[in-house]
């Protein structure tokens, strides 16, 4: 097959005082993302939505929570090795389609360092790269502003493919 298309999903809780890891840029805030890495919610469903598309699992297959060698680690870092890992496969990101789900902050002023980041990791163009958020409308976690998520979407292409466009 030359096209595949994977999802990724993932959650953090929030705790005062943390930096706020999103996309790769640090997004001020009084609360950030509790995790054994950055916590980046939205790089780590981008890895998972890439490692699936490949078939390759998932990342706590290849970035364990623990091995101390991830503890703080920069997930600009594990989405680059995600992507030598699809592209060991012969496989390479054509695009990347994410949600994040929050209350607070607002993003839209981040969006383009993070589609930045993002691209840069992947090799591809920032118009390749859709960063969206949303609330919940103050329902639930998210709504209380105890947690995050985000979501991601990947298509990938087979080298030597004929492209889309």
């Amino acid at each position: 097959m030359s096209f595949r298309i994977g999802s990724g999903v993932d959650f953090h809780r929030l705790e005062a005082g943390r930096p706020f890891w999103l996309g790769g840029v640090q997004v001020p805030h009084d609360r950030g993302a509790v995790g054994h890495s950055d916590a980046d919610v939205l790089l780590h469903a981008i890895c998972d939505a890439m490692l699936g598309a490949a078939c390759l699992g998932d990342i706590g297959v290849h970035f364990p929570d623990t091995d101390a060698a991830y503890k703080d680690i920069d997930s600009k870092v594990l989405l680059r090795r995600s992507r030598q890992l699809i592209r060991e496969k012969g496989y390479r990101v054509i695009n990347v389609d994410t949600t994040l789900c929050l209350q607070e902050p607002k993003i839209k002023s981040y969006v383009p360092a993070m589609q930045q980041a993002i691209a840069a990791c992947l090799d591809i163009g920032t118009g390749d790269v859709s960063v969206k958020a949303t609330t919940t409308e103050r329902l639930g976690f998210v709504g209380r502003e105890e947690g995050v998520i985000a979501y991601a979407t990947v298509l990938l292409m087979r080298d030597g493919a004929e492209s889309l466009e």
